[in-house]
Parts: C-alpha cells; structure tokens; sequence
C-alpha cells in the first residue's frame, strides 16, 4: 500500500509539472514562504531494501533545491527572521527555512557544506536523549532487524506471526506491517518493549545506532557555534506527545530545551513536534509548546506558509523534501503551493 500512495504521489507531482498548471496556481497557491523539512543528508545508498529511504535525500538534490531557490529569488531565512517576517506581515519577498529534524551527524559532514554554498541557515532540532547517545531510533532498529532477518517472527496481540524476510519485496511488507503495528501501540512504554524485544531477538543494537547516527553534545556544540546553525528542541525521547498524559508531554518538551540550552549554552525558542502529524501534535501540543515558551514550533502537515500562519505560530506547517521524489523538474511544483494545497483539499492553514 505504501509503495501504491508513493507512486500515485510522484503521478500527481509529474501530472502537475507536465501540464504546467503549478504556473497557473502559485499565484493563488504559494503564500509568502516555506518551511523545508529534511532529516538525514548523506549519499546516496545502493542496497534494495530501504524502507526510511523517505527521511534522506541526497547532497546533490539538497543542491538542486538551493539552486531553485536562489533562481526564483526567494530569501532563504533563520526560523528567528522567519518568526519576525510574519509576525511584522513583511511579505515584499517570499522566503524559506531549511530546517532537520533529529540531529543526525550528516547533517554536519553533508548538509552543511552545501548550506554553506549558498550562504543558507540551517535549524536542527535536536531530541536530547540521542544527543545523549541513549535514544531509540526505533524506525532504523527495525529497518536493521528486518535486514538482517530471513523471516521475522512476532507477537501481535493474541496472534504469533511468522512474517517472511526473504526478498526485498517481502522485507518492505515486513517492514511496513511492523512499522504500522508500532507506531499505534498506546502507549511510549508499549513501543519501547516491543522494539527493544525484536532487537534483542534479532541482536541489533539499538544504542550503538543512536551513537553512530546522532550528533553528540561536543559536536552539537561545535556544530552550534556556527553562525549558520540554530538549534531547536525535538522533545527529550522523540515520544508521540499526544499519547502522553498532559504533564508528561509538558515535561518532554521543558526538559529538552532545558538539556540543550544547558550543553550548549544558547537559548532553545524553536520547536519540532516528533511525528508531527495529526496523531501526534494537536490543538493541546500547540498550546503546550506556547506555554513552553517556544517563539516557533513546526509540524509534519504539508502546507505553505500565508499571512493567517501569523497566529500559529506553534502549528506552522513545512513542505518535506522527500528522498521518494529527488527530482529536480518538481522543485517548481513544491514552491508553487500546488502540491501541498491538493494535499489538504486546498485549504489554506490546516492546523486544527
């Protein structure tokens, strides 16, 4: 089903290139910014199976899209000017942030040296424990299991499972009806003793994941004091927020940034939601975040930004650079507005 939605995805994105109508539409449709949501930066990987191919895309495409920026003479601005843009309505120009979410080391040896290219700000917001080098980067421990697996049997509810591993294809089943199972346990401690289960099972271990992956504090530090770098808070677990009790999902988010500002002594004022979609941050997460003292706080939701975005300030939307559609002909289709405006049947803000 996933490889069915992401092939009517790149049908729609080439039918609106094509014919040309993202023209006619970025009038109507393309606002006065965007936000890019990326997370990992790194070369491109020749292996078969790789189901969190969606979460990385490439030096080159990254290139590609500053380019088009540049070109279309789009601003390419701090989460800070971002914030101060709309707040003020100075709309004279359009412009756009680039911003990462998790913390990952590419982000510093791939996505920064092209930033710097183009003289471009970055945000990067960080979940504390995998800074810690103590996270569950639970997607990746499973992408790893189901590598390595011939055949990976589970527990789902009342029913054993047996699921084949066999083929790339077979994987990828595995990997989503895993994946899916997952992500709608109801509770934090749920997936945690279910992924924590398979790696033990299937001997992947998931801390030496994290530590590989994630920037550390010294390199975060250093990586911060670049005068490109901001960086934001992503919760201290990267936990649905949603499924947490109130006071818990206030403690995630004060606690984080009061990790980060503490390791790397600067103020912590953006926000990424983990999951940032409709399961995962709500009318009650953007309060939370508000209260938090957050000047910014970013979601999944597809959408571009208009003047409206000004009293959201804590549900703005982004626009994600997906590693499924690294072509460079649907770049225009991206900043016209046109993609994301089908996406949410043409609403202009869809943060409730």
């Amino acid at each position: 089903m996933k490889q069915l939605r992401n092939n009517v995805i790149r049908a729609g994105l080439g039918a609106l290139y094509f014919s040309g109508a993202h023209h006619l539409l970025r009038p109507l449709l393309s606002g006065v910014g965007a936000i890019f949501m990326l997370h990992h930066v790194r070369p491109a990987r020749e292996t078969a199976f790789q189901p969190n191919r969606h979460l990385e895309v490439t030096p080159e495409f990254l290139r590609a899209t500053l380019c088009h920026l540049r070109s279309s003479d789009i601003d390419i601005v701090t989460m800070d000017e971002l914030h101060e843009r709309l707040v003020q309505g100075r709309f004279d120009r359009r412009f756009a942030a680039f911003t990462f979410d998790d913390g990952y080391r590419d982000n510093l040896d791939h996505a920064l040296p092209v930033l710097r290219e183009f003289d471009a700000p970055l945000t990067v917001y960080v979940a504390s424990d995998f800074a810690e080098g103590t996270g569950r980067l639970w997607w990746t421990a499973l992408e790893a299991v189901v590598a390595k697996a011939e055949q990976v049997d589970v527990r789902i509810g009342h029913s054993a499972l047996r699921l084949d591993a066999t083929t790339p294809a077979a994987k990828q089943a595995a990997f989503d009806r895993l994946h899916d199972w997952l992500r709608a346990l109801p509770g934090e401690h749920d997936l945690a003793r279910e992924i924590e289960a398979l790696c033990t099972a299937y001997d992947v271990d998931m801390a030496a994941l994290c530590r590989n992956l994630c920037l550390s504090w010294p390199e975060l530090k250093t990586f911060a004091a670049d005068p490109l770098v901001t960086i934001g808070a992503h919760s201290v677990s990267h936990c649905n927020l949603a499924k947490l009790a109130e006071d818990i999902a206030a403690q995630e988010l004060a606690v984080s940034r009061a990790r980060i500002e503490q390791a790397l002594e600067c103020p912590v004022l953006h926000l990424a939601y983990p999951y940032g979609d409709r399961e995962a941050a709500g009318v009650r997460e953007f309060g939370l975040a508000a209260t938090a003292g957050f000047k910014t706080a970013v979601t999944t939701r597809p959408g571009m930004l208009f003047a409206e975005n000004a009293g959201q300030m804590t549900a703005l939307p982004r626009v994600s650079l997906n590693g499924n559609y690294q072509d460079a002909r649907i770049l225009p289709v991206l900043t016209s507005g046109a993609a994301t405006a089908m996406w949410n049947g043409f609403r202009r803000i869809a943060a409730a």
